[in-house]
Order: structure tokens, then C-alpha cells, then sequence
């Protein structure tokens, strides 16, 4: 098998760029605002689309102020990117590894991304946002999408990911997994990932195709 025939496919926030905390204290705030009553409601839906989340709120005056201010927060984030993975998806790209972002995150939130980091999309062959699915994380089509677009069957390929619900996703599309504890550090080991690692800094090319051949 060669490198064309295998693929990664990359979470975005907290995999790809360091975002997590910032969405989870404003996530809590709204909470605080716009109750859904669900206890843990900011950790609860990470992973999730932004049609999964909204389906929370059943008033149309609160959903309507959620969206706004979501769109006003959006609107001055700065997207950093993490440099491990930035530099491993550098090593994919040079060894002619197929890769695909699979991001919860809409067109709206991505079309901001590559403005402030616009090398960022050169890395990947696809990508797959929240509008492109009908079924949010854990379910496993987003990962199958990836793959599909990047010419790959899902037990080719190798997700990132940081999130529980990321990692029921992917091990459900047949993928291997690989679980980054940038969101949840102390529960995130408690999954089925294939692979744990702290940070893409000891992470490399050789690692990765070591995994998909076991």
C-alpha cells in the first residue's frame, strides 16, 4: 500500500488549533445567560455541530441571541495554530500522505480561520464542516466523509482527535485513533483510541504508518 492510498484526517479545535478553552468559558457563560438545565452543558457538547447544539434551546428568542453572540465571538478569536501540528502536518504533506480536516465548525468560523491563517488550508485535500453532515459526533460520517474525499477507505486512515465524542466517532467509521488530552485531560484516556499522546512534538511520519500497519 502506498502513502496515496492511506489518509489522516485532523479534528480542528484542539488537534489543529488551540481554541478549546476559549469556546468552553464562553459556552459556560451562555449557559449562565441561556440555561438549558443540562448539568456540564459546556463539556457536553464538544465534539458536537452547531445544528446539534442549537437543538438544545427550544425558545426561538433565546436561540436567536446564542447565535449572535456566537457570531459576535467568532468574529475577534484569533486562530492559533498549534507548531507540532503544524509541523507534522507538514512531514504528511512532503510524504505525500492525503489529509482532511473533519471539523464540527461551520463556513462561517472556517472562512475566518484561513483569513487570519491562510497557509493552514494548503495542508489539506479536503475538508468536511458541521453543515456538509446530517449527524453530529459520535456518529461516525464525518470521518467517512473524509476519507471518501480523499480517495481512502476509513480503515486506512488515522483520526485526530480531542474530544470523547471524536474518538466514539472515529473508532465507529472503522478508523484508527489517535486521542490528544488538550480537552479533556483526565477523561480523555478513558476512551478506545488506538494511541495517546500528550502533543504532536514526538509524533512523526514513521509513528503514524507504524500504527496503521498493526
Amino acid at each position: 500500500m502506498n502513502n496515496k492510498e492511506i489518509g489522516a484526517l485532523f479534528d480542528l479545535d484542539g488537534v489543529v488549533i488551540d481554541t478549546e478553552g476559549v469556546y468552553s468559558r464562553f459556552w459556560e457563560d451562555i449557559e449562565k445567560k441561556y440555561p438549558t438545565g443540562i448539568p456540564g452543558f459546556a463539556v457536553k457538547i464538544k465534539g458536537t455541530n452547531l445544528t446539534s447544539i442549537m437543538s438544545h434551546y427550544t425558545d426561538p428568542i433565546a436561540k436567536a441571541a446564542v447565535l449572535d453572540a456566537l457570531a459576535e465571538f467568532e468574529k475577534t478569536m484569533v486562530y492559533e495554530i498549534f507548531p507540532d501540528a503544524e509541523r507534522f502536518l507538514k512531514e504528511l504533506k512532503a510524504a505525500g500522505v492525503p489529509c482532511a480536516m473533519v471539523t464540527s465548525s461551520g463556513e462561517m468560523k472556517l472562512s475566518r480561520l484561513f483569513a487570519q491563517q491562510p497557509h493552514l488550508k494548503g495542508y489539506f485535500d479536503a475538508i468536511v464542516s458541521g453543515e456538509m453532515v446530517k449527524h453530529s459526533k459520535p456518529h461516525p460520517e464525518c470521518f467517512i466523509k473524509g476519507a471518501e474525499m480523499i480517495g481512502c477507505r476509513p480503515g486506512d486512515c488515522v483520526v485526530f482527535e480531542d474530544s470523547i465524542l471524536g474518538v466514539a466517532s472515529g473508532k465507529a467509521a472503522g478508523a484508527k485513533v489517535v486521542a490528544l488530552p488538550t480537552t479533556f485531560p483526565d477523561t480523555i484516556r478513558t476512551t478506545e483510541a488506538d494511541l495517546f499522546i500528550d502533543s504532536f512534538a514526538n509524533f512523526t511520519v514513521d509513528n503514524f504508518l507504524e500504527l496503521l500497519s498493526e
